[in-house]
């Protein structure tokens, strides 16, 4: 098994390619240890001494390393606990798959909603997986779109300048009832 890793805009994750399905749909993000618990895969990612996060994707598996670690140190253990895995034959996921859909919102913004949700996942969320991350929708208030950032998204130091510069002005391009766009954490 060949495992190929490629850099992402955040210095401080690194996105692993395994060549085969990670999940057969959507995303699972692990921001710590103790949330990992119905994941195989990423419990096994985080028994790698300064793994601090695991986010999974169809096709890849986007690792983030605690500040101060390097990559040097802790790469070949974590390539290492990507191929045992996959050679143990167990499942990235165990019960239900990934979700990494967006949040359910009804209501007289239904329409503009939908319309948002189009965007990201036709616009937005296939670039921002190449990166190693997703974005998924939140909420929709009074104009202000609320983001949820995931993977090599979440705390990489550019995704306040891809939310405002390229996602906001995206849908407010599209949207005008789109006036702001903000990240929360969930």
């Amino acid at each position: 098994m060949f495992i190929q890793t490629e850099s992402t805009p955040n210095p401080a994750t690194l996105k692993f390619l395994p060549g085969q399905q990670v999940l057969d749909a959507g995303t699972a993000d692990f921001p710590a240890a103790d949330t990992a618990g119905n994941s195989p895969l990423a419990s096994r990612i985080f028994g790698v001494n300064g793994v601090t996060g695991v986010f999974l994707g169809t096709d890849f598996v986007t690792v983030t390393k605690q500040d101060g670690v390097e990559w040097d140190h802790v790469k070949p253990a974590i390539l290492g606990a990507i191929m045992e895995h996959f050679q143990s034959g167990a499942p990235a996921m165990e019960g239900s798959e990934g979700a990494g859909g967006h949040a359910e919102h009804s209501g007289e913004d239904a329409e503009i909603v939908g319309q948002i949700k189009e965007l990201l996942d036709t616009r937005v969320r296939p670039a921002v997986a190449q990166d190693g991350g997703d974005i998924t929708f939140h909420g929709f208030d009074r104009g202000i779109v609320y983001l949820h950032m995931q993977g090599a998204c979440a705390g990489c130091p550019s995704s306040t300048v891809t939310l405002k510069m390229g996602i906001e002005n995206l849908l407010r391009h599209y949207i005008p009832e789109v006036v702001e766009v903000r990240p929360v954490a969930v």
